[in-house]
């Protein structure tokens, strides 16, 4: 958060924010890449956000089950389409209606908190079992290291304002996104701790998707559950509707700056990136089929989304520490010190290596499989504006070793040697 904060005031120049970034720093290549891992991981995010919502609607009308079966799928597609329609009629309308969903999905968050505080369903002995954990403690290499990509998902987004900043009616909204963070942050943070002292945690690890709403079933009845239900539910149609935006916003900057294939930058009337958001949701929508016919969970398309929005992070942080270390455009009056900049931009690119690393094989795997089509796209691109493809013997190799291990990816999880799911 602290590295898009600063990014944000150091270079307010920079719309588009995540492919700006890695372009700015590291050259078109890199900022292709960051653009297309963004862009991937904003369309699956849409894909585990519809199996999600289908999920929780499951609550109310059972035939839709887990969220993946072949009805759920099918009114998944329409949704979808239907946001598409929304979001080409004005990206700043669309936005205004998410505005008021995100609104409404407050007070279901509200209730939760107050009705375990109020009626005294928090249990301290609970929560002091649940907080100490097993005696020998927490196991580094598993425990701490698996919650990695889960932390990543959880505060996905915190990045939206810098993607869409090219639309910002000022400047200084897209900084004023840091008190999103540290509300949502705190929201999060007092609804984990209560949990804790409701139920135990063998049981919490037992419930189904969404969990608080199990939680709060436990603490004051069914009506606890269709509440945190329906919150999920408002939450994921926003959630929805905003992806759909960001999705296309990160491909239609990367064409208007030079790396896209020059039809993406293409706009309706209504000023909406037409072409970027009907190849978004065209995408979005060849996922929603495969989980039906792959049997995917919401957790499988999230980890995928993780997986992929962390090389934009890792060129966005690695940009910070740059022109922290380098003291490059830190001297207008709302840039951050130099200081400030050199220990963030240094802790956030050590941490999202270190991202990259929990990730394991399964990652490696995913992205690389993800990344191979990249290359045809970019390559597009570069023949619409007269450029060599791939010009650099550096680039060639990385683009053959991408490919490889693509290939030795899917032979892996095709033969199950190495299964990705």
């Amino acid at each position: 958060m602290m590295v898009f904060n600063g990014l944000s005031q150091a270079r307010p120049d920079l719309t588009g924010g995540i492919y700006a970034y890695a372009a700015a720093g590291f050259g078109e290549d890199v900022g292709f890449n960051s653009a297309w891992g963004y862009w991937i991981s904003a369309c699956l995010s849409n894909v585990s956000f519809a199996l999600l919502l289908f999920s929780a609607l499951g609550y109310f009308f059972p035939a839709f089950g887990a969220g993946n079966n072949v009805l759920s799928i099918v009114c998944a597609s329409i949704f979808l389409w239907v946001l598409t329609a929304l979001v080409l009629r004005g990206v700043k309308e669309a936005a205004g209606i998410n505005t008021i969903v995100t609104l409404a999905k407050l007070v279901p968050l509200g209730l939760f908190v107050l009705s375990i505080i109020l009626l005294g369903k928090f249990d301290m002995g609970i929560f002091m079992d649940n907080f100490w954990g097993e005696p020998a403690g927490p196991d580094f290499g598993t425990q701490v290291v698996s919650t990695m990509i889960a932390l990543v998902w959880v505060f996905t987004g915190i990045e939206g304002a810098v993607v869409i900043s090219g639309r910002a009616k000022y400047v200084r909204d897209v900084g004023r996104s840091t008190l999103g963070f540290a509300a949502v942050f705190i929201l999060y943070f007092i609804i984990s701790m209560l949990s804790l002292g409701v139920m135990p945690r063998a049981e919490m690890a037992q419930l189904a998707t969404p969990s608080m709403a199990g939680i709060l079933e436990r603490a004051i009845g069914p009506m606890g559950a269709a509440i945190v239900n329906l919150g999920v539910i408002l939450s994921l149609v926003g959630a929805m509707l905003g992806y759909v935006i960001i999705a296309s916003e990160t491909p239609f900057e990367a064409a208007r700056q030079g790396s896209f294939p020059l039809a993406f930058a293409k706009t309706n009337k209504a000023g909406a990136p037409v072409v970027t958001v009907l190849v978004s949701s065209s995408i979005t929508q060849l996922f929603l089929i495969l989980s039906a016919v792959a049997s995917s969970t919401y957790q499988f398309f999230y980890t995928c989304a993780v997986n992929t929005i962390l090389i934009p992070y890792v060129c966005s942080a690695a940009y910070y520490m740059v022109i922290g270390w380098k003291k490059e455009h830190l001297d207008s009056p709302h840039a951050p010190s130099v200081r400030t900049a050199r220990i963030f931009g240094t802790l956030g690119f050590i941490y999202t290596l270190f991202l990259v690393w929990s990730t394991g094989l399964q990652g490696v795997m995913i992205t690389t499989i993800l990344f191979a089509p990249a290359i045809v796209v970019y390559a597009i691109g570069e023949r619409d504006r007269g450029k060599p493809v791939l010009p650099r013997t550096s680039d060639k190799v990385i683009a053959v070793v991408v490919v490889i291990l693509a290939v030795l990816s899917l032979y892996l999880h095709f033969s199950g040697i190495s299964p990705i799911v």
